[in-house]
């Protein structure tokens, strides 16, 4: 939701060509992210689960984390020149990515620790204070600045320089990131130290896929910014990622769904595990899943022109609105992906889900590489659309074979094919006309009511 609330900031005070960098530049961050992590978050939540001696499980997780985030940091000093130069980010970013991609790195395993002891009150205090941070450092900055600064010829005037919007983007990050830091150090001090090697290779072992399947996930997420900027005219290239880039953000809604419901259950999917017929509570889940992300896919298509209005408060960005119900489509597609992987995270399969990432990884460089040229960012959109949907029907026909669960496919196809049919209506059928955009809301949320209202009172009664 940050992401989004940024958006009329950032879109207030640049143009899509400045917009465009920072976006670009974000987008090396979560391909970094995944290298730093090392799926070693997914391996504390497997080996944490069955283990005997958790605190071994933790302060080896620390240790290695900690351990090659340094390695890191010494090797991104050293070449700091030579990595400016490839990324393409410019000298004075450079060191401000380094900071921040280290802080978050270290605070991966506290986090995980977080989920794993189910305490998602202390989880959520110390993002939203992160997030509070961030928003509110980005405001003063962008834009009481420079308001204040025109007045002031003291401190505020001596720190306010004109065009440094992305420099002011990096510090409040970097400041956000590193009161995450100090506000989880407790996971880091208040523990005896001791790194387990046999559990850190069993550990790396495991994550290694993990790794493997986060890369691609990455690539299909970020990936397609990266190429416009490299594949596009130069003249063009900055402004049409950055209209790209603002007009995305709109798919938080589904993203935000989707990120809260996998971190809360990814635990659950381990935890229960070993549980009697835990494939029955998993077909639940993702039937619950599939309903909700129905509901959000299209209201978010009804009311797109509302709330690009909101966030994307400049018209020069608006020309890239065609591609939010084909990025909302394909985040609703992942998040079902997420669902129907469980089979081979507890059958420690995870091997599979590198490869399944790996082809809708391929798919996404392949179809950026040869129509980007022809069709701009709208190929990108397609692009990320196809991957997903080709995971999740891997994933599906995979899972049947290795680990069946029941999933009703009746319910979940008929929501789906709706959803998707009252989203063409609304949004190019009759071109976002509100009245009936509204009309098949109501009409969606009528059927869901009647079909589901049953199910929701014996599980509330159940309860």
């Amino acid at each position: 939701m940050l992401n989004v609330i940024l958006v009329p900031i950032y879109t207030g005070v640049m143009l899509p060509g400045a917009y465009g960098q920072v976006v670009v530049i974000y987008a090396y961050f979560a391909i970094f992210n995944i290298f730093l992590a090392y799926g070693m978050e997914t391996a504390f939540f497997r080996f944490y689960k069955d283990s005997e001696n958790k605190k071994k499980v933790v302060s080896t997780s620390l240790l290695s984390i900690l351990g090659s985030t340094m390695i890191f940091m010494i090797i991104g000093l050293l070449f700091k020149s030579s990595l400016s130069q490839f990324l393409e980010i410019s000298i004075e970013y450079i060191g401000y990515v380094f900071w921040i991609l280290a802080l978050d790195a270290l605070v991966i395993i506290p986090f995980a620790w977080l989920r794993a002891n189910e305490r998602p009150m202390r989880f959520a205090i110390i993002k939203l204070i992160s997030v509070v941070l961030n928003l509110g450092l980005n405001f003063f900055f962008l834009i009481l600045l420079p308001k204040l600064a025109i007045d002031n010829e003291g401190f505020l005037a001596s720190i306010y320089k004109a065009d440094y919007e992305i420099l002011y983007i990096l510090i409040s990050n970097l400041a956000s990131s590193a009161v995450t830091l100090l506000l989880m150090l407790r996971v880091y001090l208040r523990r005896p130290y001791v790194f387990d090697i046999d559990i850190w290779k069993r550990m790396i072992k495991y994550a290694m896929p993990v790794m493997i399947a986060g890369i691609a996930f990455t690539v299909n997420e970020v990936l397609d910014k990266i190429l416009l900027e490299k594949i596009l005219p130069v003249e063009i290239a900055s402004e049409e990622v950055g209209k790209y880039g603002a007009c995305v953000k709109l798919a938080v809604f589904m993203t935000l769904f989707i990120t809260a419901f996998r971190m809360g259950i990814e635990p659950f999917f381990f935890s229960h595990s070993d549980t009697k017929n835990p494939q029955k509570a998993y077909a639940q889940i993702t039937n619950y899943f599939v309903v909700l992300g129905s509901i959000i896919l299209l209201a978010v298509v009804v009311f797109s022109d509302v709330l690009k209005v909101l966030f994307v408060r400049n018209e020069a960005y608006w020309e890239a609105m065609s591609v939010v119900p084909i990025i909302l489509l394909a985040a609703f597609f992942l998040g079902i992906y997420h669902n129907l992987s469980v089979w081979y995270k507890v059958t420690d399969r995870t091997k599979f889900g590198a490869y399944i990432s790996m082809i809708g990884a391929v798919l996404t460089i392949v179809v950026n590489l040869i129509f980007i040229p022809y069709f701009g960012y709208m190929a990108s959109a397609v692009a990320t659309l196809l991957a997903y949907g080709t995971m999740m029907l891997l994933s599906f026909y995979f899972g049947r074979m290795y680990y069946p669960i029941p999933y009703n496919f009746r319910k979940i196809i008929f929501y789906l094919v709706i959803s998707i049919l009252f989203s063409i209506l609304s949004f190019y059928i009759f071109d976002r006309n509100l009245f009936v955009g509204i009309s098949l809301l109501i009409l969606f949320l009528g059927l869901v009511y009647k079909l589901e209202f049953e199910n929701l009172k014996k599980l509330y009664v159940n309860r």
